[in-house]
């Protein structure tokens, strides 16, 4: 069990709505310095709503997003943008410029949001590849390179300001099962050797069972959550149906022994 951490964020009693119809509702609770956070459930529970208001792409129709103790939604536009440079988004697709090259897109976020001039913008464009396994693809277009190498592109680019909090939507979605273990050991990496806090949505069992040590699991019938905890601990302990459908799909769970060998692929 990982030690109390400082809470980074705190959701309260948040609903999320398109027009007349609830996604979610009733939705609390806190993100913690240092983890890495699961949002779970079915298709369409709305996991990905979820993100989309964490990260200021969709206004709640209540409740609060507490950042630091303030209420993002609460903020001017220019405060929220402060806060948004904290934050380091890996969608689901990778979303990288298709006409740029790998390179270019990771220094985007450095071009815009600093004063570094293009030597040392080229230097930690190198360094945020290296960190991922890509600056061999530094002079390549994203059409020339695998779905994976893709994600871990667009995950050089989430990383380029050294954010505090990292947002992964479906990251492992699509992925074969080794290039999906690798993913997962680069994501334990950032946490550990960067000091990231991370909130991932994801219905990938293997992927939660082996990163995730906290998370909420979203209900798509009653529109709210219905538990609360790690994915290994829900696993085990939770014996509400939806819950237990939805964790013991998979035959089994790696244990600690084939996590880190997973880890080391």
């Amino acid at each position: 069990m990982m030690p109390d951490k400082e809470t980074l964020i705190s959701v309260r009693d948040l609903q999320l709505s398109f027009g007349p119809k609830i996604i979610q509702q009733n939705v609390s609770f806190d993100l913690k310095k240092g983890s890495i956070f699961a949002v779970m459930g079915g298709s369409g529970c709305g996991k990905s709503t979820l993100l989309r208001s964490m990260i200021g792409l969709l206004r709640p129709t209540a409740g609060r997003i507490m950042v630091d103790g303030k209420d993002y939604w609460a903020q001017d536009d220019a405060h929220r943008a402060a806060i948004n440079r904290r934050y380091g988004i890996l969608f689901q697709s990778g979303a990288l410029w298709s006409s740029m090259t790998v390179g270019e897109n990771v220094a985007l976020p450095l071009e815009m949001f600093t004063d570094f001039k293009p030597d040392v913008i080229e230097d930690m464009v190198r360094l945020k590849l290296g960190l991922v396994g890509m600056e061999h693809a530094i002079d390549l277009f994203p059409f020339e390179i695998s779905g994976g190498m893709r994600k871990r592109a667009g995950l050089a680019r989430a990383i380029a300001l050294e954010p505090d909090i990292l947002f992964f939507d479906e990251p492992s979605a699509g992925l074969d099962p080794i290039t999906s273990a690798r993913l997962d050991d680069l994501i334990l990496t950032l946490r550990d050797g960067l000091g990231a806090t991370i909130v991932i949505v994801s219905h990938e069992l293997p992927s939660l069972f082996t990163i995730a040590d906290d998370g909420i699991f979203l209900d798509a019938i009653t529109h709210k959550p219905i538990a609360h905890g790690s994915p290994r601990a829900l696993h085990d302990s939770c014996t509400l149906p939806e819950v237990t459908a939805f964790m013991h799909r998979s035959a089994s769970i790696p244990s600690q022994t084939e996590q880190k060998a997973e880890q080391h692929v």
